[in-house]
């Protein structure tokens, strides 16, 4: 017997219940046996609400860890960190350097709000710029190589307001978890690119078998090749389940289902996935 896992999507851009809200963001509770992890928390403090109508203590995380430093992944973490107060928190480096956009000639400010991370600076901190153990079984990649020459982060993102000093978005990490099945692989935004995650976790646990992969996939501005060689890569790992989710993208996750149409699930927010 594996251990006992269950993932719940407490923030997503579509909610599966009534009673539950949605925001363009996205948070995962991960219940690991008895330990709980929190991975990312949306860009308000909407996930405490959507904690509470799914019976969720959020005070029991033992770890909250941050796939990146954007705003739809960070915005609730200072409420977050008031109800977890001894939880670590686990991030790169980079996460907390300020973050733009550009569109239509215009700067937007995308980064972690500055109530996040003033939190941070009071709290137990894990820095994840090599992959990191979180529990036995749990991990997360650290930096992602960029080894291909088809992925990149999905978006015109700067370091800097004038849109001079490109963001490569170093930070963006994913988790990785063991499972009976195979590895259990949760995303954020890999906006290092999916298949690039993939490569790295196949490098970090060598010839461990891969099971599923959830969460935002970034392919939203993605061509139909890059989409393509997702899905080839996906068969190349035998992935038996796959939950497309936030940037995905319409016509990528629409891809994904029709390639993979027996092994696709629902990620929004309220849905429990148990592996």
């Amino acid at each position: 017997m594996g251990p006992d896992i269950c993932i719940t999507t407490l923030i997503e851009n579509n909610a599966s219940s009534p009673g539950l809200s949605a925001e363009h963001g996205l948070s995962f509770w991960i219940e690991y046996d008895d330990r709980h992890i929190l991975f990312d928390t949306g860009q308000s403090d909407l996930l405490v609400q959507n904690a509470k109508a799914l019976n969720i203590d959020l005070a029991q995380a033992d770890a909250i860890a941050l796939s990146h430093g954007h705003y739809d992944h960070t915005g609730g973490l200072s409420a977050v960190l008031n109800i977890a107060p001894n939880a670590p928190l686990y991030l790169h480096p980079a996460a907390i350097e300020p973050k733009f956009s550009r569109s239509d000639h215009k700067s937007y400010s995308i980064g972690m709000p500055d109530s996040a991370k003033k939190a941070i600076h009071s709290r137990q901190v894990i820095w994840t710029e090599p992959t990191t153990s979180v529990f036995d079984g749990v991990g997360l990649t650290g930096r992602i190589p960029r080894t291909n020459s088809y992925e990149d982060t999905g978006g015109q993102f700067f370091l800097d307001e004038e849109g001079i000093k490109p963001d490569q978005l170093l930070d963006d990490q994913a988790l990785f978890i063991e499972s009976s099945k195979g590895l259990v692989i949760i995303l954020g935004c890999a906006h290092a690119g999916v298949v690039n995650t993939l490569q790295q976790i196949s490098n970090i646990k060598p010839g461990k078998d891969f099971y599923a992969v959830m969460g935002g996939m970034h392919l939203i501005n993605a061509g139909p090749e890059r989409i393509e060689r997702t899905i080839t890569a996906f068969r190349e790992y035998d992935l038996q389940q796959m939950g497309p989710a936030h940037c995905t993208g319409g016509n990528a996750v629409e891809r994904i289902r029709s390639a993979f149409p027996e092994r696709c699930f629902d990620c929004s927010a309220g849905v429990r996935i148990r592996f």
